[in-house]
């Protein structure tokens, strides 16, 4: 029997309006993959960005144009062709696992040989937005054991005041993440500035293409450097070592479960702590990854806290530690209309 593709937008309205250093969304815009075989279904999501040129619009157009290169869905290496775009690859990835779980009645973290118990805690990102409204999220976010704050907007000293009054009402852990928004001499002289708040790490400081600058950010501060813009894919990292303590891998950048796998071992092999990411995304993506998380060190999965309403449950929290639901594939389970 064959195989059969579906695919359709999806809009989640967000909780709050979610700006970093080069845009701003009060909506993200995700697609749903699904893929049938006889009676079972697998389900996945893919969320574009058009930071790495592609939309929901492109995923869609692609999916819809493109026939399946196998009948069989346990034939990933023919199905997964690096042809197909990232994250239209990372839809169509994620439904084939789910599709398989389903099949043989194992939920994906078996699949992989992964220990449910072994999963990390997961930040909670707070956007840019004025210092009022700043404090109000860290407050709304309440005793959340990490905090993920983004950058890379405002004068230095405006940047550090925004972390010294989070600090200041928050005791727990804070990552920071720039976006791409600095240079490498903005981003000495901040994250020298930010030492004594206790930062973890700082993603992503400056714009990608460049881990000469990255590696001589690293050179002249304490905090450790993070990428991911930087590192899309598992041939991206021999070029970032010496450059960066750590990289973000992403369903959405390796083209899914596949690719992330590939790059989180690579990753490891070379020394490199993982953080395991996500966009704003339903819990579909959301969960994907975390059935992952037992092989990082860190986890910023936190699609599902910043979304209004997700017609999709999955992965639970347990005061942010990731609870991995125990049903077939995914254990996604679909409770409202889309």
């Amino acid at each position: 029997m064959a195989l059969s593709l579906s695919v359709f937008p999806l809009e989640l309205p967000l909780v709050h309006p979610f700006k970093i250093a080069r845009a701003e969304e009060a909506s993200a815009q995700t697609v749903i993959v699904r893929v049938r075989d006889g009676e079972r279904e697998g389900v996945g999501e893919a969320a574009p960005t058009a930071r790495y040129d592609e939309s929901p619009e492109s995923v869609i157009a692609y999916l819809s144009t493109h026939a399946l290169a196998a009948n069989d869905p346990y034939l990933l290496e023919a199905l997964l062709h690096e042809a197909i775009p990232p994250a239209a690859r990372c839809g169509l990835d994620i439904a084939l696992y789910d599709l398989i779980g389903k099949e043989l009645g194992k939920p994906l973290y078996a699949l992989l040989g992964l220990d449910p118990r072994l999963t990390p805690v997961t930040s909670f990102t707070i956007g840019i937005a004025d210092p009022e409204v700043t404090l109000e999220k860290v407050a709304e976010v309440g005793d959340h054991p990490i905090l993920k704050i983004k950058l890379g907007i405002g004068t230095p000293a405006e940047q550090v005041e925004t972390i010294a009054a989070i600090r200041a009402r928050y005791g727990g852990t804070i990552r920071i993440d720039a976006n791409e928004g600095w240079d490498v001499e903005t981003a000495v002289i901040i994250l020298r500035e930010l030492r004594r708040y206790e930062i973890e790490f700082c993603e992503q400081p400056i714009p990608a293409g460049h881990p000469e600058r990255l590696r001589a950010i690293r050179e002249q501060v304490a905090i450790p450097i993070v990428s991911d813009e930087d590192s899309l894919v598992a041939g991206d990292l021999p070029r970032l070592l010496g450059c960066v303590d750590g990289v973000n891998v992403k369903l959405s950048k390796t083209g899914g479960i596949r690719g992330a796998l590939a790059m989180i071992h690579t990753a490891r092999a070379m020394g490199m702590k993982v953080m395991l990411g996500c966009m704003v995304e339903s819990a579909i993506a959301t969960t994907a990854a975390a059935h992952l998380s037992p092989l990082v060190y860190w986890a910023d999965l936190d699609g599902p806290f910043l979304t209004a309403r997700d017609p999709f449950s999955g992965v639970t929290y347990d005061r942010g530690k990731l609870v991995l639901p125990d049903g077939a594939g995914l254990g996604v389970r679909q409770v409202a209309a889309v």
